[in-house]
């Protein structure tokens, strides 16, 4: 059976920028112009005012939803287009006696994509990390939707003097005679809010998480699951984040242990076995995720890890050891009772302390020397 988390940590590659926000009703609008006035003024206003004028100019424009896309830029000759460097058939066109050029077509869903141009023979624009969503990733009009609470704000005794914002969201099947499982996720300010609201055609939101948890249970592919939506503490006007994250000590798993669960557990029906609770993070979160697992898979057995910073960066706060030392921990170490999903990429270009890539791709090896049960996902894009 795979990790409770398993299409939740395909979230990892959804994030996304506005003008990829972009909503079924406006994809359908400018394939509609397409087709219907491809050389009219009110299709290139629309065109432009649903990627943002600048992102034509720069060449760097795409809208999409589901596996439909459009793309235009500002070109004098005809633009060739490649996608995951390969040259895509169809041909672009004019709008017009404009230099704005548009073309519609497909991506594969499920994954991430990159994209460039060739103008008179050199290569312009384009954009890394566009992801492509399924059906799954969208609010559905017969899908009973979550709720997510206000913010809380937590004052620690563990890291004296921090306080900590979080948030808990809570499916509509939940049902406090019935245990829930859990989710949680580091930096949650990024992953806490929805895709739409109120009918917003290009919401910033960066993440999808409670849309695709409302299909999920809805469809019965996840449990009844509780998230809780967790941001790196303030101290005296200070970030606390890579004190907290980037740490390989148990100081981080207890403070979750011992100050946040207990006031979960307070509110909310939750289970405590640690199979029914998962840990998520991206870079420094990433390590800090599966630091807590490792420390700690009493409390969390399945860990999700993208584009974890597992390099030295603990060193520069004062710490003895740090996380270029878990390919090796994980090798020679006792087996712990652990089920990951770790991904990065090949694009991944931060080199603060030695090249994430390549110790992500270790700590691959080492789970997989060990037989822990694991996904490793490699793909092109940067850090993201």
């Amino acid at each position: 059976m795979r990790p409770i988390f398993l299409r939740l940590a395909l979230l990892a590659l959804a994030a996304i920028l506005p003008s990829y926000a972009t909503e079924r009703a406006v994809i359908d609008r400018l394939m509609e112009l397409a087709r219907s006035q491809p050389n009219s003024a009110a299709f290139r206003s629309e065109l432009t005012a649903a990627m943002g004028e600048e992102n034509v100019q720069k060449a760097t424009a795409i809208a999409g939803n589901g596996p439909d896309f459009v793309w235009a830029l500002e070109a004098e000759s005809q633009p060739k287009l490649y996608v995951d460097d390969a040259a895509v058939t169809g041909t672009f066109r004019r709008i017009s006696s404009t230099n704005t050029w548009f073309y519609v077509g497909k991506l594969q869903t499920g994954t991430a994509h990159k994209f460039h141009y060739v103008v008179d023979g050199k290569m312009v624009g384009g954009a890394n990390d566009i992801p492509s969503y399924t059906p799954d990733s969208y609010q559905q009009p017969d899908v009973p939707r979550g709720t997510m609470t206000e913010k809380q704000t937590h004052a620690s005794k563990i890291y004296e003097g921090m306080e900590t914002n979080y948030w808990v969201y809570v499916p509509a099947q939940y049902d406090a005679s019935k245990a829930a499982a859990l989710m949680v996720w580091q930096d949650g300010e990024r992953f806490s809010g929805r895709n739409t609201e109120d009918g917003c055609n290009l919401c910033p939101s960066l993440y999808r998480v409670q849309e695709v948890t409302d299909n999920l249970i809805h469809q019965g592919k996840l449990p009844v699951m509780i998230h809780l939506f967790i941001s790196p503490g303030m101290k005296d006007g200070k970030a606390m984040r890579s004190i907290e994250y980037d740490s390989v000590s148990d100081k981080y798993p207890r403070f979750l242990r011992d100050e946040i669960m207990p006031e979960l557990y307070a509110k909310y029906n939750i289970r405590r076995d640690a199979y029914s609770r998962a840990i998520q993070g991206q870079s420094s979160g990433g390590i800090c995720a599966f630091n807590a697992g490792w420390r700690h898979p009493e409390e969390f057995s399945r860990v999700a890890t993208h584009i974890g910073t597992f390099v030295p960066l603990a060193l520069r706060n004062g710490e003895p050891e740090a996380g270029h030392l878990y390919p090796h921990w994980v090798r020679l170490q006792d087996k712990k009772n652990l089920r990951v999903w770790i991904s990065d990429n090949s694009n991944d270009n931060e080199n603060r302390g030695g090249s994430w890539p390549l110790q992500n791709i270790q700590i691959a090896n080492s789970l997989k020397l060990r037989d822990y049960d694991f996904r490793f996902e490699f793909g092109v894009g940067t850090h993201h």
